[in-house]
């Protein structure tokens, strides 16, 4: 399974960015999928889950109400919709894949770099 993220970049305080990850290579419609991050100095965190049918979500208490996780499994694809961005949003993003439904991520995206301005 390949998975590869993207979408981040420079934005401001207060501002929004959506986050893709696809996946290759597997059976995505039977993943968990997450996302994580780590920001410079710190270790990587949990930041949103969603189960393989997309309606079971879950959130880090540092992005509820602000972020959401959604997929399209036609697409192989999951997203991460990030609102109200603060400056400690700023990290690299990653993506992962939970085949067993466990919060066991076997396969992880590369990254992609999200800095949020203050």
């Amino acid at each position: 399974v390949q998975l590869q993220a993207f979408g981040g970049g420079l934005v401001q305080a207060g501002d929004s960015l959506r986050l893709s990850c696809a996946a290759s290579g597997g059976t995505f419609s039977s993943y968990a999928m997450g996302w994580f991050r780590q920001a410079p100095g710190k270790a990587r965190e949990f930041v949103a889950r969603i189960r393989k049918s997309g309606i079971n979500t879950y959130y880090s208490d540092s992005v509820k109400g602000r972020f959401t996780v959604s997929r399209d499994n036609a697409k192989n694809t999951v997203y991460l919709q990030m609102n109200s961005l603060k400056p400690e949003d700023t990290a690299i993003y990653y993506c992962a894949a939970d085949p067993s439904d466990t919060r066991s991520y076997i396969y992880w995206g590369q990254g992609t770099k999200v800095t949020v301005s203050s």
